[in-house]
């Protein structure tokens, strides 16, 4: 393959089967495939060009146990090179079961244990403000990831701040154990959020939740997925 060419969404798939072997956590990577593909295509201003630009949007994949369809996308927009993906998770590979930071071009943050995503997200968030710079953040987290205490500090927080220019998807594939109460969208509203719930597989109806208008409001994103149990 190409190691520059950029790539469309059917392209996904046979990047991901490039990647072999145990540990992959394919449930996982997979429940985030579309959602993270919607962002990259039509909402991140991010590029291999400007990945360390100081305008740019950022992504933070706070489910980084199963990064696999993360990378997928990465290659498919030029940040990644094909021919690297077949290493994926060999000891002498950059593509590791938890992306890292240091590594990997284009990746914001080395994530894999669970709840810190959406807490770090908050604070670039207010930094990027302080800065006076346009620029948006988006986390993504799953469902179960949710139970982590971290998580419910920053949601309370950036309600209260009317941080706007916070956006968090919830990949909901209904993995966690008690699941919440009225639903993950209310535990957000609650705390001064905006909120949508889609389709997690439908390319338009993301497009358009991803893109609303939320002015004065932090945006939360649910997206439902098959479920993983």
């Amino acid at each position: 393959m190409n190691a520059t060419a950029l790539r469309g969404y059917d392209d996904l798939r046979p990047l991901l089967s490039l990647m072999t072997g145990d540990e992959k956590h394919d449930p996982a990577s997979i429940s985030t495939l579309d959602a993270i593909w919607v962002l990259y295509d039509r909402v991140l201003r991010v590029s291999p060009a400007t990945a360390d630009a100081q305008d740019r949007d950022w992504f933070l994949l706070s489910k980084g146990h199963g990064p696999s369809a993360y990378y997928a996308v990465l290659t498919a927009k030029g940040f990644l090179d094909p021919a690297d993906l077949a290493g994926f998770g060999g000891i002498d590979s950059a593509l590791g079961h938890h992306p890292d930071r240091t590594l990997l071009p284009g990746v914001e943050i080395s994530s894999g244990s669970l709840g810190h995503g959406l807490p770090i997200g908050l604070g670039v968030a207010l930094g990027l403000k302080a800065q006076g710079l346009g620029s948006q953040v988006w986390v993504l987290v799953g469902d179960a990831e949710l139970g982590e205490g971290s998580n419910h500090e920053a949601i309370a927080l950036a309600g209260a701040l009317g941080l706007d220019n916070l956006h968090v998807v919830v990949v909901d594939n209904r993995s966690d154990t008690h699941g919440w109460p009225g639903g993950i969208a209310a535990r957000f509203v609650v705390e001064g959020w905006a909120a949508e719930e889609v389709d997690g597989r439908d390319h338009g109806l993301l497009a358009a939740a991803y893109t609303r208008e939320h002015g004065g409001q932090p945006l939360v994103v649910v997206a439902h997925v098959e479920s993983k149990k």
